[in-house]
């Protein structure tokens, strides 16, 4: 890995395709089960797909000396007369922390959203990301508004209850199939060597015939 220093300049671009990979694993190492629930449910390689595939141009890398330093998954929205810019994910490589890449990147991002006609921008994240939020309050955003998610465990409802019997039985009676004798034809008596081509004809047909 190229080496860096406090004083190499941040640059900022689009996402290309040979970046999917690295920003979806620093995202990996960013949005963790245990710190953030709610933005690890989400996280996955089709996030970065999506986006760079239906919004390249709100797609941005921060790149210092060959390294990732950070990247901004956007999108607009149009909504009757109203157009959202929408800020979906920003990452920030923690060994790039403080040398102004959220900042470069979310302002690239604005003034891209702003030429393409939004005038109002949206941001989430994960309550618990306090750094976050100071981030988008000092960048202007304001009016925080609580999301609230509700949970259930599907293997205590009735239904799944219901399901898993049902599967059970079904087991059971193709295993009970399997383990039937196959029932065997028994060749008449008499036809030795003998090809049977309708063993419901009587013997007495045959003597007539």
């Amino acid at each position: 890995m190229a080496s860096f220093d406090e004083n190499d300049a941040i640059y900022v671009r689009e996402l290309g395709i040979d970046d999917i990979a690295p920003v979806y694993h620093l995202g990996e190492e960013l949005f963790t089960s245990d710190l953030y629930p709610y933005l690890y449910r989400t996280w996955d390689e089709w996030e970065v797909i999506g986006l760079y595939n239906t919004d390249p141009e709100y797609c941005l890398v921060a790149e210092t000396n060959g390294d990732l330093a950070g990247f901004i998954l956007g999108t607009i929205i149009t909504k009757a007369s109203w157009t959202y810019g929408y800020i979906l994910w920003l990452g920030v490589n923690p060994k790039f922390q403080r040398r102004g890449v959220a900042d470069k990147l979310v302002d690239k991002v604005i003034a891209r959203m702003i030429e393409d006609g939004a005038r109002f921008m949206l941001a989430d994240t994960d309550p618990t990301n306090t750094p976050a939020l100071k981030f988008f309050n000092r960048k202007g955003f304001g009016n925080i508004r609580q999301h609230i998610f509700l949970s259930m465990n599907l293997s205590k409802h009735e239904y799944y209850g219901r399901l898993i019997d049902y599967e059970h039985q079904k087991a059971e009676r193709a295993g009970y199939k399997r383990s039937r004798p196959a029932i065997r034809v028994r060749k008449p008596e008499g036809v030795a060597n003998e090809v049977v081509l309708n063993p419901l004809v009587s013997k007495s047909q045959v003597t007539e015939e």
